[in-house]
């Protein structure tokens, strides 16, 4: 069966228009000031609502293990979840076993996302180099479709890689056409920091901030570009939090390095304070890099705002309350890191960005859309509305808003960060390649329709970036 869907205002990363939209095949085959309806096709009045295309998060943590536990959500909680809040796409992280190799790893996170309701690629973790990595990485692009890896800076013994490793997969990833994902956190005095915090008796959740200061991030992040540059190879900086960092990447996009950054929304609008909660109430908010001061926030608003972020990711690591994060109640280096947000991100970028002025819709577009789309090898097939692109939509009405409560979320976690927050637009259809996914807030897409995503090789990085 066509679907319509009528009276919508289209908008996409560079513009915003009144018109119909014909799906056939769950593609778009048409865009027209208007179509009639028809005997054969369902029809969708999308009055007064803005049309966006499906968001794309790259940064998930569904089914992965981590600290001794695992994540609240497996691809099934995880990305019913993504559907209600408006992601029609995602990229997840591997997590491969000791010895094991990058292709046999891929084929058991294929497994595990069989029963995906919407669609979903993968970045290939290495925390451990031998010469048998570079051999596969040609194969996990040519083969597999899988065009993006990570390496982590921090968690020595368990992820870390060191310069040198970083170096020579970094080189052979650019020339197989991937790009590579880097946690930059200088996990060495990371870890110093943390002895000394612990052997001082300094067991409060706020050290868990004061053991991750900001220098260590922005030494790393430093690091790891000009290790990017002089490999040559494109660089992705995963979940930028503070102001120094996201000035060395200035610097380097000066210098021609081809980086990408990405933040998160938990940096946007949450702050270190939180970690000072009373009642456990800081275990909730506790991840990798840490909460920062406030002041921050504004300079990664503007980083957004002037293209030197193309991509708001999740990092959607979830963990129980009770029986995960309390199993640091007393000392902040036993809490699992991460927090949930796969959810909300949509609505957190459009209340406190596009609502309260600090964006354009094209920029919300492009930051949850069309940069994490050209960025990944996914587009033209996703990450635009045009001829041709995946029937990816969301339906947004922005006249009506919603309170944030973890009592109606598909969410696996007993929490959520925004917990009592209203915001303004409320997602009222999702459509997956054409497909009615959500209605009205409930998801009603059947487990297992998504589908892998065999993405193209990344070349060069190519700029995102729009006007306000």
């Amino acid at each position: 069966m066509k679907t319509i869907i009528q009276n919508g205002t289209i908008v996409t990363a560079t513009d915003i228009y009144k018109a119909d939209i014909l799906i056939e095949n769950g593609v778009i085959s048409g865009i027209s000031s208007h179509y009639a309806a028809a005997p054969d096709a369902n029809v969708i009045d999308a009055s007064g609502q803005y049309v966006f295309p499906g968001g794309i998060d790259v940064h998930t943590h569904l089914a992965w293990p981590f600290q001794s536990t695992g994540t609240a959500d497996d691809f099934v909680s995880g990305t019913r979840a993504a559907a209600a809040g408006g992601i029609t796409s995602i990229i997840n992280f591997t997590n491969p076993k000791k010895g094991q190799t990058l292709l046999d790893n891929l084929q058991e996170w294929k497994k595990k996302a069989e029963l995906s309701l919407i669609d979903y690629g993968f970045h290939s973790i290495i925390s451990e180099y031998n010469d048998h990595v570079l051999e596969e990485l040609p194969i996990l692009a040519d083969k597999e479709g899988v065009t993006s890896i990570k390496l982590f800076m921090a968690y020595k013994g368990e992820l870390m890689v060191n310069d040198r490793e970083m170096y020579k997969i970094l080189k052979k990833a650019g020339e197989a056409g991937i790009i590579t994902n880097v946690h930059a956190e200088n996990g060495d005095i990371i870890d110093e920091l943390i002895a000394e915090s612990l052997a001082k008796g300094n067991t409060e959740h706020i050290y868990h901030a004061y053991t991750r200061p900001p220098i260590t991030e922005s030494e790393a992040t430093g690091r790891a570009l000009a290790i990017a540059e002089a490999a040559k190879a494109p660089i992705y900086i995963v979940h930028v939090s503070c102001a120094d960092a996201l000035q060395k990447v200035a610097e380097a996009k000066k210098r021609g390095v081809q980086v990408t950054a990405e933040t998160c929304p938990h940096y946007l609008v949450l702050d270190e304070s939180y970690l000072e909660l009373q009642d456990f109430e800081s275990g909730k908010y506790i991840c990798s890099p840490p909460l920062r001061e406030k002041w921050n926030q504004e300079h990664l608003w503007n980083g957004i705002a002037a293209g030197l972020i193309s991509t708001v990711g999740s990092d959607h690591c979830p963990f129980l309350f009770e029986g995960q994060k309390t199993l640091g109640r007393d000392n902040f280096a036993k809490i699992p890191n991460g927090v949930p947000g796969l959810e909300d991100i949509f609505s957190i970028v459009y209340h406190f960005g596009v609502n309260e002025g600090r964006i354009s819709l094209q920029k919300f577009v492009e930051v949850l859309s069309t940069g994490p789309a050209k960025t990944f090898g996914l587009y033209p097939k996703k990450g635009s509305i045009g001829i041709g692109f995946d029937a990816d939509l969301v339906l947004f009405n922005p006249n009506v808003s919603r309170v944030i409560t973890h009592k109606k979320q598909y969410q696996n976690v007993d929490y959520n960060l925004y917990e009592g927050t209203e915001v303004k637009g409320t997602i009222t259809r999702v459509l997956s390649r054409g497909e009615e996914i959500v209605r009205d807030g409930y998801v009603i897409g059947e487990q297992g329709r998504g589908k892998f995503l065999f993405r193209n090789k990344v070349s060069k990085v190519q700029s995102t970036v729009s006007a306000m």
